[in-house]
């Protein structure tokens, strides 16, 4: 890799940092190309990114960011996955390090709150941001719900009365 790709990918990867609302730290020794890959294919699958990169360029890229605090985890080889949904990162490596040991969840950031792996754990746990505005939006739906069936209610009993007296002079 010469100068110029170097400082390209440090370009992209510091843009990906600033975009970004958590980001998780993961050693991934000894695991396989298709586990890595079935790794990245889940994080994907909820908008998470994982990236493989030198260490110096990510603490490069790192700078003038709010995830600087994470440059001490930055030891040996390390994948970084990234997220704007808060949770989302953090759930899936949590859950992938579960049932595979050999992904070791080293820490993280969320904004500029630095994270350990208890913390990484505990934020696993939490709904993802669309869950919560999901209900959040069947919350504000109900009283909605129920204010029109109680509006409509009073009109289809008088127009039921009606009906009924027209029915009682036709016999």
């Amino acid at each position: 890799m010469d100068r110029a790709q170097k400082a390209a990918a440090v370009e992209k990867l510091h843009k990906a940092f600033k975009e970004t609302e958590s980001i998780v730290v993961t050693g991934y020794t000894g695991m396989t190309v298709a586990q890595v890959t079935d790794l990245r294919v889940k994080m994907r699958a909820e908008g998470v990114s994982y990236k493989v990169s030198k260490n110096r360029l990510v603490l490069r890229a790192l700078k003038g960011t709010r995830f600087e605090s994470i440059g001490p985890m930055l030891k040996g080889p390390v994948g970084l996955a990234t997220s704007k949904d808060p949770v989302a990162a953090s759930r899936i490596a949590y859950n992938f390090a579960k049932d595979n040991e050999k992904l070791v969840i080293i820490g993280g950031a969320l904004g500029e709150k630095l994270l350990d792996k208890s913390s990484i754990e505990a934020l696993s746990k939490l709904p993802s941001l669309d869950s919560l505005r999901a209900k959040l939006l069947g919350m504000l739906q109900t009283p909605a719900t129920r204010l029109a069936v109680l509006t409509a209610a009073p009109a289809s009993q008088l127009a039921r009365v009606v009906q009924a007296y027209a029915n009682k002079n036709k016999h």
